[in-house]
């Protein structure tokens, strides 16, 4: 049936993780609903720059709420992705301005769902989670740490949807004379972790490695500090003695030649600091290309690594690190056994399965929605 979406969210030309997952799960819901068409509001700060916008995107600067509101009544069913730091407002209330004057079915997406969080976290995403039809995460430690720290009176209405990626199957190519290629990737800033992946080369100087930290530093991290942490990085590297094996590429990659990357590396590290973190983009990507990955223990690398697609090791641990490479890149089987495992998440993680689900969720909520109104009018 021919339906029109509505997305609340960033969205490109930003660069963040949210407007990249917001344009793919665009493009791929209205293509598996042909016909289909749809409407964005592109959430801006005051900071960012006035930009030519399609006839389909819609800016929404801090205040405008009820604008925000009406474009999204104009759809069938509205997909909210909520992250904070991105709404206007105390904790990102101005979210909740939005969703209170929505008359369609709301699906909201959580990509963060803390611990600890502060009670005005606390409060803000509670009403989040009241005012949504759904609400979708995009893994099971989302869902279980929403349900368990989180009052949230209809559980059933959780749903976990996995983070969409593009299967594809490249061999790691290497540049003749180079040893294997470790990478890491993602918009950079404190907490990445990258630190300790350069202490962990000097133990490896014997394989050659080179370690790419690709993407440009966060804009959010640059308006307030610069490119401090980068040169930071640098720092470390100079200090461990292993300035020759790292490279910076502070390019923002779009997808074609971010999937270039990806397919010539030897394996992918994600030495993350946070053991908050539930939702990777970067992690889904690395496996639905089906790389070998060494990441830190945060929970969706927990959750998705646990069978054989990856090895696990603590945060801040070099040593630990390093151990981890050296068996990806010299334990015999080893690697291939990763990417054979990883070669079964891909019809799960694949783009086109993830519209699917999202697909027929909103035809369940708008089915719904037209049965309550039957019973009302009766």
């Amino acid at each position: 049936m021919v339906r029109t979406f509505g997305f609340l969210s960033t969205y490109p030309p930003t660069q963040c993780g949210l407007a990249t997952f917001t344009a793919s799960l665009r493009r791929h819901l209205t293509a598996v609903t042909p016909g289909s068409g749809s409407r964005v509001v592109r959430v801006l700060s005051d900071a960012d720059p006035d930009t030519a916008a399609l006839p389909s995107v819609h800016p929404m600067r801090p205040g405008a709420v009820q604008d925000a509101a009406d474009v999204l009544n104009t759809c069938d069913v509205a997909v909210v992705q909520h992250e904070y730091g991105i709404y206007a407002g105390r904790d990102g209330a101005e979210a909740l301005g939005v969703l209170a004057r929505l008359r369609v079915p709301v699906i909201v997406v959580l990509h963060t769902v803390l611990t600890s969080p502060t009670p005005g976290q606390r409060q803000v995403l509670e009403a989040v989670v009241e005012h949504s039809d759904t609400v979708v995460t995009m893994s099971e430690a989302a869902r279980n740490r929403l349900l368990a720290g989180y009052a949230v009176e209809r559980p059933s209405r959780v749903v976990v949807i996995p983070h969409g990626a593009v299967p594809t199957d490249r061999p790691a190519v290497g540049t003749p004379g180079r040893g294997p290629l470790i990478l890491t990737w993602g918009l950079l800033g404190r907490g990445k972790g990258v630190e300790w992946g350069i202490q962990a080369l000097a133990s490896l100087r014997d394989l050659r490695p080179r370690y790419l930290v690709a993407g440009q530093t966060h804009p959010k991290v640059l308006a307030h500090e610069g490119e401090a942490y980068r040169t930071h990085l640098r720092g470390r590297a100079a200090a461990s003695g292993v300035t020759d094996l790292v490279e910076f590429d502070p390019a923002y990659l779009g997808a074609r030649a971010l999937a270039d990357l990806v397919g010539r590396a030897d394996v992918v590290l994600l030495p993350y600091d946070s053991s908050e973190q539930v939702t990777s983009g970067v992690l889904v990507e690395a496996l639905a290309a089906r790389k070998p990955v060494v990441a830190t223990v945060f929970p969706h690398a927990v959750e998705l690594l646990g069978d054989g697609a990856g090895l696990l090791v603590p945060h801040r641990d070099p040593a630990a690190i390093a151990a981890a490479l050296r068996r990806v890149l010299t334990e015999p089987g080893l690697a291939s056994g990763m990417r054979h495992r990883s070669a079964s998440l891909g019809a799960v993680l694949s783009w086109p399965a993830v519209a699917g689900r999202y697909r027929e969720l909103a035809e369940n909520l708008i089915a719904e929605k037209l049965f309550d109104a039957r019973v009302v009018t009766r």
